[in-house]
């Protein structure tokens, strides 16, 4: 059987609904990635890279294009980023990462990005209906993926909020389209995000290097 046959056989079933084995293994991956990522571990990335390369298969399965181009972005972000944060490890005097709230500057340009993203990429899936059944929604959680973890790579608190608005219209997409184990891994997520957060920004009350220093091994 070949790799990609298998990645997309079903697993199990729960509460109805069919698991696919890259829908749960690529989101397992993305949930060890996101507590890395709350613990300022450059391992992170690498977690974020591998999930991205799983769930293409998971996405190319339920014939979602959106899903599919959100995680080859996934895959480029998440090796940019793990460069940014090794290049800050190297530094730091004491190898940490330096989290901060990001300047209204900073939040407008992200704004702006999601924005001006999700209508761009959503106007394509929409002038080529076979790129998703879900355009809007799937444009959203496209760019707002990216803008996500642009975030994260700065080392901006708001990161965790971008993602909490992407798991907000991600989980229910990921019901509707039979990716049951992404919407329960969700669930998981919203709460990591909450933890992440506050962590991070009580870190960030006491952090005064305006710009990005390192990360952990």
């Amino acid at each position: 059987m070949s790799a990609p046959i298998w990645l997309n056989a079903e697993a199990f079933t729960v509460f109805g609904q069919k698991v696919i084995w890259s829908d749960m293994i690529g989101n397992l991956m993305g949930l060890a990635a996101l507590a890395l990522g709350w613990r300022r571990s450059i391992w992170t990335w690498p977690a974020q890279l591998l999930s991205g390369l799983i769930l293409v298969a998971a996405y190319a399965s339920a014939h979602l294009a959106g899903g599919v181009g959100k995680q080859l972005l996934v895959i480029g972000v998440a090796a940019w980023g793990w460069r940014a944060w090794h290049r800050g490890k190297q530094q730091a005097q004491d190898g940490s990462l330096a989290v901060r709230t990001g300047t209204w500057s900073e939040r407008g340009l992200l704004l702006a990005g999601a924005a001006l993203g999700t209508l761009a990429v959503g106007g394509l899936f929409t002038l080529y209906p076979t790129l998703s059944w879900s355009p809007w929604a799937d444009a959203y959680i496209f760019v707002g993926t990216v803008v996500a973890m642009v975030a994260q790579a700065r080392g901006l608190v708001e990161f965790w909020f971008a993602w909490l608005l992407v798991d907000l219209v991600g989980v229910p997409l990921a019901f509707t389209n039979g990716l049951a184990f992404s919407g329960l891994v969700y669930v998981v997520y919203f709460a990591l995000v909450l933890w992440g957060a506050h962590d991070w920004y009580q870190r960030s009350r006491t952090t005064t290097a305006p710009a990005l220093e390192g990360a952990t091994a």
